[in-house]
């Protein structure tokens, strides 16, 4: 936090209950480590608060409640869910939501060791996902473009974690296979837009449920199908297109490229918080140079 007046605690959210929600104020409130642009925190056994902290804006929780809460019924997995809204006041001038709390280990503190499992797992959640979405679904602002439009991204995080010559090589024929790809020509369906292994949990070796939806959008679902190679095992990409069985080739080549940028995305992540810098986040490098090796051998 740069902004000491706005430091979240324990009894700030305790105190924002009180006001707000004082049915719920006698609850257990533990904070939850991680998150940058939203913290969570613990509240009770089922529950959670996500509290608006570096997000310049409320929009990715003010999207959270108005389409979690039409999705998550027709999801085949825990997602969180919004039961009360906490509004900006003299105390806590940012937006707050109450949620229900998906149970597990985030991914990047718990592997997945039952991989064929979670591959089946994941490509049922997204089918059940990847929806034509309403006309007045969100569409991406920062996200979710065909590749070719996301190369000035892809180049500066190349560049930006110095790989080996030989692998930075093999990522960007990657990439430039995805850029050379068809657009999505479809119609737009839900997409997650953030799927990465702090955003999924695990239990007994298994992918067990999804988090953070703030980046949730309409448009093209090879955003999400990188996941077969950012959260799964070596091995599991190629049973995940089978299960979902709605990818066809210009799909592969875009979310592989995809996956490519967002595993490079994860190494920078872990080389910023080797260095200390804010929001950097040690355990990540390694999570992301196996996610970048498990891309660059293929479906």
């Amino acid at each position: 936090m740069t902004d000491t007046e706005n430091e979240i605690t324990a009894e700030l959210v305790r105190s924002l209950l009180e006001e707000q929600h004082p049915d719920l104020a006698d609850l257990a409130i533990r904070e939850v480590a991680g998150g940058w642009g939203n913290q969570m925190w613990r509240l009770g056994d089922e529950l959670s608060v996500r509290m608006q902290r570096m997000d310049p804006t409320p929009e990715m929780q003010l999207k959270e409640r108005r389409w979690l809460p039409v999705l998550a019924p027709r999801l085949p997995l825990p997602v969180p869910t919004p039961v009360r809204f906490g509004e900006p006041s003299e105390r806590f001038p940012k937006h707050w939501t109450v949620m229900t709390w998906v149970p597990g280990e985030p991914l990047d503190h718990a592997p997945i060791s039952r991989g064929d499992h979670a591959a089946d797992t994941l490509a049922g959640f997204l089918r059940a996902l990847h929806v034509e979405a309403p006309a007045d679904a969100p569409i991406a602002a920062d996200r979710g473009a065909h590749p070719k439009n996301c190369t000035d991204g892809f180049e500066n995080f190349l560049q930006a974690v110095a790989l080996d010559r030989d692998i930075a090589a093999d990522a960007r024929a990657v990439w430039d296979e995805a850029v050379a790809a068809q657009a999505w020509d479809g119609p737009r369906v839900w997409v997650h837009g953030d799927l990465h292994p702090a955003n999924v949990v695990v239990s007994d070796g298994t992918l067990s449920g999804i988090v953070d939806f703030g980046d949730m959008f309409a448009g093209d679902p090879a955003w999400d199908l990188a996941a077969a190679w950012v959260l799964l095992p070596a091995g599991t990409a190629s049973r995940f297109l089978d299960m979902y069985a709605r990818a066809d080739e210009a799909a592969i080549k875009r979310a592989r490229g995809l996956a490519a940028m967002k595993s490079l995305f994860l190494i920078l992540m872990g080389q910023n918080g080797d260095r200390g810098l804010p929001g950097g986040k040690p355990h990540w490098g390694p999570v992301g140079r196996a996610a970048l090796d498990r891309v660059l051998k293929g479906v």
